[in-house]
């Protein structure tokens, strides 16, 4: 993300994680990422989770524990708030109507919400939106995982989350098979 900073010939905004960082293995020579591209680290077809920042590992580790439960959800690392992968979410949500967003910052006008307007603007209906980040109030003060946890968007927290959404979804449709049948 440096590099690719570094070498465009514009303004650029880049934020630096508190703390340590997740830890990942580095390739030999480092290169540009193409500005507004995304990347899907696991394919689902249950629930999209887009994290952005420090929120992706913790969203791959809510969907391999949500595995077993038999929720297949795809984790996208979105790379970039602006601008989105417009063409990465549209074919996802094509296919899969449920969506939670997952940011280490404030939610009101954040990622979330730039996702959301990206779904007004290409006409999306009917996708099922839960954005996981800092609520617009006072936060205390806490270490890193205290406040992921008390804010709502540690791992635990999006699996829950998920777990909520994939079950209602599945409520729904049976409550709907059960009207057009009766």
């Amino acid at each position: 993300m440096l590099r690719t900073a570094v070498e465009y010939s514009g303004p650029i905004s880049l934020r630096y994680p508190r703390g340590e960082g997740w830890g990942v293995t580095l390739d030999d020579e480092t290169k540009s990422l193409e500005i507004g591209k995304a990347e899907v680290l696991r394919e689902g077809g249950d629930v999209v989770i887009a994290a952005i920042g420090q929120t992706v590992i913790p969203a791959l580790k809510a969907a391999q524990d949500l595995a077993p439960l038999g929720i297949n959800a795809a984790v996208v690392n979105s790379r970039f708030v602006k601008p989105l992968d417009r063409e990465l979410f549209r074919d996802l949500l094509t296919r899969v109507p449920r969506l939670i967003t997952v940011e280490d910052h404030v939610i009101a006008g954040g990622f979330g919400s730039a996702v959301i307007e990206l779904l007004a603007d290409e006409g999306f209906s009917g996708v099922e939106v839960k954005r996981l980040g800092v609520p617009d109030r006072f936060i205390p003060h806490g270490t890193q995982d205290e406040l992921r946890k008390m804010c709502g968007f540690d791992k635990d927290a999006i699996a829950q989350a998920v777990l909520q959404m994939v079950r209602r979804g599945k409520k729904r449709s049976r409550e709907g098979w059960e009207r057009g049948s009766a």
